[in-house]
């Protein structure tokens, strides 16, 4: 690999990838992914589901059209790092704001710009995913590979991403016609606008609020919402979508919908390198119809695991066949593993929406 720039990446593997730094100049150790979308690099770069990953954007040119106010998915974003191929410091949009740059120096993420992103992408798709470091380009790759070894993986993410505390939001200029508890995994924000479209009080919780506290608020419907790491690091919410279960109709998103998974006893598992784009085709098995479909996980929900519990299969990915939608009809409960609130069809999903409102 061509040795040029500031800064550089250490996988886990002793590869190497050279480019020149921006956004928050520390060094930061985080899992490498890559996302395929050709747009959206504020909703991603906002998007919790990213917490200690560096993202490797495919699209080769970022940050062209600015930051806007009304485009983030989280107030404070959380994602490790950026990797570029190349970085437009200038943008040209008349909704844009501030740069990229401005906002990851604002809010602690590093960036990296010049690297081969074409070769980190297959790297990623034919190895998997790895750790990396990224650090200034004078360190030595012993030196990068001994700070991943003594580098533990977090298993906190949700925790430190989810709300501190109860928060709600009501529909716009209209009486509220349902009332939805989301509990907040790492929730994007337009979960919740689109819910308020649809005449919906939101009541976001945190991740570990108890059943007893959820139906206190005398909910019509829960939302258990999106997030990041491996979703049987949160026992706590598995446990309150179990008891749950029955009472009152449930709809989960991404992570929500692993936790529905187990709450059910099904079991999950980690892929080679995730789903992380916006062209993921999914077929609708009660429909037969195909969505296209905006997606970020590394977990998926164990097919085999299903035998044993009241959940249906109601969605499949076409590209490698993994589990995308369960249901239990009973229970008034569903989830899918991608996101109906990022619109890339561009509302081929929107219907799932309607869908949890019908259940109430």
């Amino acid at each position: 690999m061509k040795k040029t720039g500031d800064r550089k990446i250490i996988l886990e593997d002793g590869r190497e990838f050279y480019g020149t730094g921006f956004g928050d100049p520390a060094q930061r150790v985080c899992e490498v992914v890559f996302n395929t979308s050709m747009a959206g690099y504020q909703e991603i770069l906002s998007d919790p589901s990213y917490t200690d990953q560096a993202v490797v954007m495919t699209y080769p040119l970022i940050g062209n059209y600015g930051m806007a106010a009304d485009d983030y998915e989280t107030k404070k974003p959380s994602i490790g790092a950026f990797i570029v191929r190349e970085y437009n410091p200038e943008p040209s949009n008349f909704r844009s704001e501030k740069t990229l740059e401005e906002v990851m120096l604002a809010n602690g993420i590093a960036g990296i710009s010049g690297v081969d992103t074409r070769a980190l992408a297959r790297s990623i798709r034919d190895f998997g995913s790895r750790r990396a470091v990224l650090a200034e380009a004078s360190m030595s790759k012993e030196q990068g590979l001994e700070i991943l070894r003594c580098s533990a993986v977090p298993t906190d993410a949700v925790s430190r991403v989810s709300c501190g505390k109860m928060w709600v939001s009501g529909a716009a200029n209209v009486p509220a016609k349902h009332h939805i508890v989301a509990v907040d995994c790492g929730m994007k924000l337009n979960i919740v606008r689109s819910l308020n479209a649809r005449r919906c009080r939101v009541t976001v919780v945190p991740w570990d609020t108890s059943a007893r506290e959820i139906l206190a608020l005398c909910p019509d419907g829960i939302l258990v919402s999106n997030g990041p790491g491996d979703p049987t690091d949160v026992p706590e919410t598995i446990r309150t979508v179990r008891t749950l279960l029955g009472q009152v109709p449930v709809f989960g998103i991404c992570l929500g919908h692993q936790i529905l998974s187990l709450a059910y006893g099904a079991k999950t598992y980690k892929l080679k390198f995730g789903h992380r784009g916006g062209n993921h085709p999914v077929r609708n098995l009660e429909t037969g119809k195909i969505e296209i479909t905006s997606q970020n996980h590394s977990y998926a929900v164990d097919a085999g695991s299903l035998s044993s519990t009241p959940l249906t299969v109601t969605h499949i990915n076409l590209l490698d066949r993994t589990i995308e939608g369960v249901s239990c009809g009973t229970d008034r409960a569903f989830g899918v593993q991608y996101h109906p609130e990022s619109a890339p069809g561009p509302q081929d999903s929107a219907y799932l929406f309607d869908r949890f409102l019908e259940m109430l």
